[in-house]
């Protein structure tokens, strides 16, 4: 879900060349004792790796991002005049065959503002979802990262399958809207065999428009392109800082090169040792323990939707049921649904920040007046299905949907029907009655998908890598606090260090919280670790506010 550096562009490329060429007569070999995309060691392959490994990125003043990307204006230079650069990286499209057929995965950077001396390499992010553009989303969020610039050139990308990276496509002009299909169907009834028809006339839809990318764009061969973007950039270690989904590329990228671990922040953490039904259930209690601190929160503010959390959060619900049966008009023949009405409570638990206009438009809608709520809903949308941007950027016509369907069903073999979902939805239901249900029924999105899934979840092991640190959010909606600690105990002893956030929100370093900003930054920019199990408390709103 979910869920956001100097030296000169010759001596940079001729650093790649130079280590691209201290490879050539051996190649890396990834956590599994096997050369990186070695399919028997035949010549024609090692040539190819060779070749990857020694290419030199053009790297251009940066366009507008395409509309698969999210679409927007072109980034402006940093303050201080640095310009936004763009190129592409050449990779296999499989990495078992990389003698094969090739794809372009997009990149985006930002150099350093320190000196020479004091660039310690590249620091690349990954913002989450899957499926959201990294290309188009790190200039939007530059400012937050402008005291890591000092030490880094700042660099993110589109993974594949996503954005300009071979980007997926599952629309089809035969298939309804989304918007038209409820996703929380009446058990057994016309609307659940609605739903099975729409996700395997999506899959079909996704095989047809795509089905020559759909097997590759799975995690861990994001992974090994990730690797190959470290000795093109000219770095011997990958510093790097992933967001939520960027948790679990991370954790599996130090699987497999645990010898080539950087400095590296995982923010926001996915839990390793859950299935996809799993996963959606522990999202269910996060989300439902987000909105009570929330409804705790508005009760304290004097809100008009109850005296104490519990009539909020009883209120609420019930409000969501009333839409169902009666929505509420909006201007430009638009209407609030419960739908809607979930859709702008869950992205409003994203941000503390939103918490003040999540709490106008709920008071609104009480008061049978749904236009600030379905605004809200319109504008945060996205974060209810796979982390979203806080960019600014617009999606309305990107890939990162189609993209998040593709890698969550190339990575998970889990494969849900009906029968499954009904067997667990009281589950859902004790969890969270408003948000359970939906969470429970998104997990059919990979029947009838034509592609296997790798396995039931991620291999994030990684015993003898340097120390990750793992941030870990109290309050968390989209990635639970809990997935923090099971992240740590699978990397393995001694390498992940816990960092805890008593927060709201979905991560913590981009909720600017001083003592997550400093501990983070003095890791990336100095190597100070926290110490295992330091804990940061939240500033919170402004009462009144």
């Amino acid at each position: 879900m979910p869920p956001a550096r100097a030296i000169s562009t010759a001596v940079l490329l001729s650093a790649a060349t130079l280590l691209a060429s201290s490879l050539t007569a051996c190649a890396p070999t990834d956590r599994d004792g096997d050369r990186q995309g070695d399919t028997g060691g035949t010549t024609s392959d090692a040539q190819a790796l060779n070749d990857l490994r020694a290419q030199s990125p053009h790297w251009r003043d940066c366009p507008a991002p395409a509309p698969i990307q999210g679409g927007g204006e072109a980034p402006g230079a940093l303050p201080d005049g640095t310009p936004w650069q763009c190129a592409t990286l050449r990779t296999p499209l499989d990495w078992k065959n990389p003698s094969g057929e090739t794809m372009d995965l997009a990149l985006v950077r930002a150099r350093t503002s320190g000196t020479p001396d004091d660039r310690i390499g590249s620091l690349l992010f990954n913002f989450g979802g899957p499926g959201g553009s990294g290309v188009a989303t790190l200039p939007g969020l530059a400012a937050d990262y402008e005291k890591l610039r000092t030490r880094y050139d700042l660099v993110s990308f589109d993974p594949r399958g996503v954005g300009n990276s071979r980007g997926v496509r599952c629309p089809d002009a035969g298939l309804p809207d989304e918007d038209e299909i409820d996703g929380i169907p009446d058990d057994g009834g016309d609307e659940t065999d609605a739903l099975v028809r729409f996700n395997r006339e999506t899959a079909a839809a996704c095989e047809k428009n795509s089905g020559d990318a759909l097997p590759y764009v799975g995690t861990t061969q994001a992974a090994r392109d990730m690797d190959l973007m470290r000795q093109v950039l000219g770095d011997e270690k990958l510093h790097y800082l992933g967001i939520s989904y960027g948790t679990e590329l991370g954790g599996v990228y130090a699987h497999l090169f645990p010898e080539h671990v950087g400095r590296a922040v995982l923010d926001g953490v996915v839990d390793p040792t859950q299935d996809t039904m799993e996963e959606a259930l522990a999202q269910a209690g996060g989300f439902q323990l987000a909105f009570e601190h929330f409804a705790a929160w508005c009760a304290r503010q004097g809100c008009t939707l109850g005296e104490d959390a519990e009539d909020i959060v009883d209120l609420v619900v019930g409000l969501e049921a009333a839409l169902d049966d009666t929505p509420l008009s909006t201007p430009d023949d638009g209407e609030l649904d419960g739908d809607a009405l979930v859709a702008a409570v869950t992205g409003a638990l994203y941000r503390q920040d939103y918490w003040p206009a999540l709490r106008v438009g709920l008071e609104a809608a009480a008061d049978d007046d749904g236009d600030v709520l379905h605004d809200l809903a319109e504008a945060l949308g996205q974060h209810g299905t796979g982390g979203g941007t806080d960019d600014g950027t617009t999606d309305e016509e990107s890939n990162e949907d189609d993209a998040f369907r593709a890698i969550t069903c190339a990575d998970s073999s889990s494969r849900y029907t009906v029968a499954d979902v009904l067997s667990r939805l009281p589950d859902f239901i004790e969890a969270s009655p408003l948000f359970g249900p939906g969470l429970a029924w998104s997990t059919l999105s990979c029947d009838g998908w034509p592609v296997p899934g790798a396995a039931r979840h991620p291999e994030v092991s990684a015993p003898g890598a340097p120390p990750v640190l793992l941030v870990g959010n109290t309050g968390d909606p989209a990635t639970p606090y809990e997935g923090a600690a099971r992240m740590a105990r699978r990397l393995g002893e001694k390498v992940g260090v816990e960092l805890t956030y008593e927060g709201e929100g979905h991560g913590a370093y981009d909720s600017g919280n001083t003592c997550v900003r400093n501990a983070v930054d003095a890791y990336l920019l100095n190597g100070t670790l926290p110490k295992h199990g330091t804990v940061c408390e939240a500033e919170p709103l402004p009462e009144g506010k």
